[in-house]
This record gives C-alpha cells, sequence and structure tokens, in this order.
C-alpha cells in the first residue's frame, strides 16, 4: 500500500516521514526543505510505503507545492492519507483537513507535538475530535518517537478495509449550503468520470479552478447554472466566492475546537521567541545581528577551529605522500607512474581534501542556526529589503540553500510561485558563494592574507551578495518588469537543534564532499596531470611549460591581462573549475608541483597579493560547476537560456575583477 503525508510547512512533517521509515533525511526548521516528493518504505512492513508531499497550506493550486500534492493525490490515488498537524495550532492545520475529507479518500489525523500541549496545559479530546471530522485521529509526538505504532495501525486499518471519511459536508444550512449541494448534484456524474469526488469537484468550481473544471468538461450550459447558483450565493451571503467557503470552513473549525480542544496557555517556547525576537528581528538589529552572527562563524570556521584541523589533516596527507614516495622509488617504478601519483592523485585530491575540516565547521555552525528556528527569520528580515530589488524574503531561502550547493538551491526555485520570481531567482543564485569555492578562498587567504582571513571571507561572501543586488536591480528593469508575488512565513518557535539532525547533515556534506574529491575532482586531476605532463607529440616534458596544458592555458591567458594575472596555470586552473570549483586548488597544486603545505608559497611566483585578490573576485562571480549548470538547464528548459546565463556570469566576473585591480592599482599608484 502507498501511503501520502501531507500537512502544513513547520508541522513536523519530515520528522514524523523520518519515524515511519528510518530515512536519512536532513529535517531543516524553515519552509522550502520539502521540494519534491520523497518516498520511503515504513520500517517493518515490506511493500508499504509513504510518500513526503510538500508542506502545504491549501489544495489551490497557486503554488509548484500545491500543483505536486494535488496531482499525486488525484492521479496516484493514495490508499490512505497520514494527515499531519500541529497540535500547538490546530485551528490553522484543519483548514488544510477539511480540504482533504473533500477528496473523500481513507484518511487519518495525525495531531503532532501532543506532548508540548500537555505540557503547556492544554487538551484535545480525541473521541470527540474524530466524531466532528468522521475519521481516526490519532496523538503522537514525531520528535519523541510517540503514537507513532499507532497511527500505522489506524492507517493501515482504514486503507485495508476502505474506509472512507464520515464527514465532508461542513455547513447544514444557508447559501454557502445550498450553492455547494446544487453544484454537486450538476456535476456528479462527471466527477464520477473522472474518479474524484462531487463535493471536492464542487468546491473546485465554485472556486473556479481552472484544472478542475477543464478536466470535468462540462457544457457552456452546465457552467451557466452553476455560475448562476454561485453568484446567487454571493448575492445571499454578501461575501465573495473564496471568502464564502472560508468562512464556511473556519466556522466548521470554531465549532470542532469549541467542542474537542482545550487551549494551552502561552508555551515557554514561545515567550522565549518573543523575546529573543525582539532582538534578531528588530527594524534596527536584525541586520547587524545577522552580520554579526555571520562574522562569528567565519572567524571560528576559518580562523580558530577548522584551520586548525585543516592544517593537521595536510600534514597527514603530506607525510603519507612522502612514504608513498620513498616505497615507489624502492619499488623502482615507472618514473611516469611515480609522478601520477605523487603530483597528480596527492597532489590534486589529497590538496582539496585537506579542506574537508573546513566544510564540516562551517556547516555544523549553519545546521545549528538553521535547526534553531534562525534561517526563518532571515527569509523574513530579508523580505522588505528584497522587494526593493524585485524580489520576495522566499527567494532568499534559496539564496541561504546556495551557501551550500547551487545545486539544491536552484532546485528550491520551484516552492516559488511566480514563474518570474523563480527565473530572476536562478539567474542571481551563481553569484552566492557555494562551499565547493571555500577551499580556493581559504587556500588565498592563508597564502597571501593570512592575518585577515576571516575579513577576506566574509568580504568575498558580501561581494557576491552585492554583486546579486546589483544584478536583480537591472534585471528588475530590463528582463523581469513587475512586482515580486506576496511573502507569507510562519516563524516557528526558537528549538534546540537536533543533535541528530547537525550531524546527518555534517554527514551529508563530509559524504558529498569527498564523493566529488574521488570523482569528479579524481578524473580532473588526472586530465590536468596527463595535459601537463606530455607535448603534442606525448612526449614527456621537463618543463610544463612546454605541456598540451601550457599550450591551451596561453592561449585564453591574455584575456586576463587587464585583470592582473596572465600566467597561464592561473588561467588553465579556472577552465578545470568548471568542472567542480575545487578541482581550482588541485589544478594549481598539479601545476606548481607542491605540496599542501607548500601550494602557499608556489602561488607567491604567480601572484601578488593584489593579483590574488583581483583572482579571488573573478572565481567569486564566474560560471557555477557543471552539475550547477546542468541543473539550471532542467528548471529552466531551455540550453539557450542556461548559455545566456552562463556568459552573463562570466562577463559580470571578468568586469568586477577589472574594475577591481584596475581601481586598486590605481589607488596604490598615488599611494
Amino acid at each position: 500500500m502507498i501511503y501520502a503525508l501531507v500537512g502544513n510547512q513547520n508541522c513536523g512533517k519530515t520528522t514524523l516521514f523520518n519515524q515511519l521509515t528510518g530515512s536519512n533525511q536532513h529535517v531543516g526548521n524553515f519552509p522550502g526543505v520539502t521540494v519534491d516528493s520523497k518516498t520511503g518504505e515504513i520500517r517493518g512492513d515490506k511493500g508499504d510505503a509513504v510518500v513526503d508531499l510538500p508542506g502545504i497550506y491549501s489544495i489551490r493550486p497557486y503554488t509548484n507545492e500545491e500543483l505536486v500534492t494535488r496531482r499525486f493525490i488525484l492521479k496516484e490515488r493514495p490508499d490512505g492519507i497520514i494527515n499531519i498537524v500541529d497540535a500547538t495550532n490546530i485551528e490553522r492545520n484543519l483548514y488544510l483537513t477539511l480540504q482533504l475529507l473533500e477528496m473523500h479518500i481513507p484518511m487519518v489525523l495525525a495531531l503532532n507535538m501532543m506532548d508540548e500541549v500537555r505540557g503547556n496545559g492544554g487538551t484535545i479530546d480525541i473521541e470527540k475530535m474524530e466524531e466532528a471530522l468522521g475519521i481516526p485521529v490519532v496523538p503522537i509526538s514525531a520528535a519523541k518517537n510517540e503514537g507513532i505504532e499507532d497511527l500505522i495501525h489506524a492507517v493501515k486499518e482504514v486503507a485495508s478495509r476502505r474506509i472512507y471519511p464520515k464527514v465532508t459536508d461542513f455547513c447544514e444550512k444557508g447559501a454557502v449550503h445550498r450553492c455547494i449541494h446544487a453544484v454537486s448534484h450538476q456535476v456528479e456524474d462527471h466527477a464520477e468520470r473522472i474518479g474524484i469526488s462531487p463535493r471536492f469537484a464542487a468546491t473546485k468550481i465554485v472556486e473556479g479552478d481552472r484544472d478542475v473544471i477543464e478536466s470535468l468538461q462540462l457544457s457552456d450550459n452546465e457552467l451557466d447554472l452553476m455560475e448562476h447558483s454561485i453568484v446567487e450565493m454571493e448575492r445571499d451571503s454578501g461575501m465573495d466566492r473564496n471568502a464564502a467557503l472560508a468562512d464556511m470552513r473556519y466556522d466548521f473549525i470554531e465549532k470542532v475546537c469549541g467542542r474537542a480542544v482545550i487551549k494551552c496557555r502561552e508555551s515557554r517556547e514561545h515567550k522565549r521567541s518573543v523575546r529573543i525576537d525582539a532582538v534578531l528581528t528588530n527594524k534596527y538589529l536584525a541586520i547587524p545581528s545577522f552580520l554579526a552572527i555571520m562574522f562569528l562563524v567565519f572567524w571560528l570556521t576559518f580562523g580558530v577551529i577548522g584551520t586548525y584541523l585543516s592544517d593537521l589533516l595536510s600534514m597527514g596527507i603530506d607525510r603519507l605522500a612522502a612514504v608513498t614516495e620513498r616505497a615507489l622509488a624502492a619499488y623502482g617504478i615507472n618514473p611516469v607512474v611515480e609522478s601520477l601519483v605523487i603530483d597528480g592523485i596527492f597532489a590534486g585530491v589529497g590538496s582539496v581534501l585537506s579542506f574537508l575540516p573546513i566544510i564540516v565547521v562551517l556547516f555544523f555552525f549553519l545546521s545549528i542556526l538553521e535547526d534553531s528556528g534562525y534561517m526563518a527569520r532571515i527569509a523574513f528580515v530579508m523580505d522588505r529589503p528584497l522587494r526593493r530589488i524585485g524580489l520576495s524574503g522566499k527567494s532568499f531561502v534559496s539564496m541561504l540553500i546556495g551557501f551550500g550547493c547551487s545545486v539544491p538551491a536552484v532546485m528550491s526555485t520551484r516552492t516559488l510561485s511566480s514563474e518570474r520570481d523563480r527565473r530572476m531567482t536562478i539567474m542571481l543564485i551563481p553569484f552566492i558563494s557555494c562551499s565547493a569555492k571555500i577551499p580556493i578562498y581559504a587556500l588565498f587567504a592563508a597564502a597571501f592574507f593570512r592575518k585577515y582571513q576571516a575579513l577576506v571571507m566574509i568580504g568575498l561572501y558580501a561581494l557576491g551578495i552585492a554583486v546579486g543586488i546589483v544584478s536583480a536591480m537591472v534585471l528588475r528593469k530590463t528582463l523581469f518588469s513587475g512586482k515580486p508575488m506576496p511573502f507569507v512565513m510562519e516563524l516557528p518557535n526558537y528549538r534546540f537543534p537536533s543533535a541528530k539532525s547537525v550531524a546527518l547533515l555534517m554527514w551529508d556534506k563530509a559524504k558529498d564532499f569527498v564523493q566529488r574529491a574521488f570523482t569528479v575532482i579524481f578524473i580532473a586531476t588526472l586530465i590536468i596531470w596527463f595535459l601537463q605532463t606530455f607535448d603534442t607529440r606525448l612526449n614527456v616534458v621537463e618543463d610544463s611549460g612546454n605541456s598540451l596544458l601550457a599550450l591551451i592555458g596561453k592561449l585564453i591567458a591574455p584575456l586576463f591581462i587587464p585583470l592582473g594575472f596572465n600566467d597561464w596555470r592561473a588561467a588553465t586552473a579556472l577552465i578545470s573549475g568548471f568542472s567542480a570549483k575545487e578541482a581550482v586548488v588541485s589544478t594549481l597544486s598539479v601545476l606548481t608541483g607542491a605540496g599542501m603545505a607548500d601550494l602557499g608559497d608556489a602561488l607567491a611566483g604567480i601572484f601578488t597579493p593584489l593579483t590574488a585578490a583581483s583572482y579571488l573576485v573573478f572565481t567569486l562571480l564566474y560560471t557555477p560547476c557543471v552539475a550547477a549548470v546542468a541543473t539550471i538547464r532542467r528548471e529552466t528548459g531551455s540550453a539557450w537560456k542556461t548559455l545566456g546565463i552562463v556568459c552573463m556570469q562570466c562577463g559580470v566576473a571578468w568586469v568586477a575583477a577589472c574594475i577591481f585591480y584596475q581601481a586598486a592599482s590605481l589607488c596604490l599608484h598615488f599611494l
């Protein structure tokens, strides 16, 4: 059997999915974590699966999440629905429940966070709730794994016995009641033909849902009769059709809660959140607080913990390389093979792996901010300034994900309601500095700006955001005129981060980094080593300046003269960076023949502090990796638009680095 897991955002849906399936899926604390539907087999029940659908507030097809959810329920026809609701905010959550009841599919209501309700002096009469809604109601606490077995048993029972909701009519009399019943009778045959509930079809027709109306294939005469009933309802109720339906549902919810719910007092978590928000979402203190928090994260990552651990790992890799080199020499292996292992694999892959501690430490802090609920506040705080450049706060959620990786960030734009907002956000995400660029920043900051590493790092991130803002302002006036969609977000209470969630995110990032190091970067390193070792006649070269790689690099190096760096090795590293940004470091290591401990000194022969800064500006802004480009191609559905985005990125990177270098050179000249 297949069960659909449906609920509002921030109601604990993904946590429940993890408990049901044992899936190691990251649990976030802001909307937009669940973009696609995810499927997992229920633990202990082979063949029974649960599908984690995106968090939604309504079945109306306004957003991509709502479309995904509704399409799955109507087209796939799951055997049962698990509707999870936040018991601490039950009135708002039940609005979606009533819409699901109208679909007339076997269903169970999971009252989540019941431990918090009890802890704050509230109660819910389960029997009265079941009687009022006509479906089984199971109290649970997904975070504490309470009531999960009862929930599985209940949904199996209703699904296997095909027990449908007993209540689908939420008003006994009045204009709305008359209208829905009139339309239901007129549409009954059409609804049964396409396999949907007449009640659901009727409410969708009243709401003016074009998808449902077209699928019913109604005649003009039938549509006119139904429209007459709807207009009569609007006249008698004194409300427009959508407001009348909403009023009907909330009246019913109020009666249900009046019978079955004793509201809890204000929770300690909410009181604490209000006090914290007085500072962190304050009109004047919010953005300075955010910058201070991020500076602390970068300082701890790059100036204290991460750098120390990275140096230790680098020393270990260099010692392993030295031992391997001596062993190969003692064995008398072919010098070319020795060069491949030492100068290729150890110098390339090893140099990238040494930055693994920095990646893990950074995401340790970011996952704490995310799970605590702070990231949702940042999206809220940034809504007002983002509107001035043509975006909404929800776009900032995708951009925040972009600090980790551009691939999921681009995919997360599916949660944006407006196609305009979505395409504009996709074009801006590559300006957000992803974690793959961290090894480049860390290498150059340690080599040329050792005393100011944290400042250099936060400066690069700030520059990427600033360039994104300028680009957004230009795009708003040219390609994307118009206003962004309204932004609605629920701010969850601040909670202590889950140790499991933080550990899972750190593990995912470490695993992804190591996989990239031994796949994409490994292949790129071998290609770079081959091109650097042989000439056009495939003879081994003694001077890498005569190699195939030098030939390619020297062709494009003149393009970077205005940017201050025209060494062919610097240009070649940028090309390899298209496969994966970490490959820039491995390529420079291979080309200079230096291990990680000596790479900073080797770079001093290629760059000055000024040209190194210009190089950092270019790597910050130029085209994302091939995986991100492929994702952009898939999400935009156009190869030409993708090519345009890549060209725009490279153009902006070149102009920004050129302006920086020329302006800095001019200042130094006068100083």
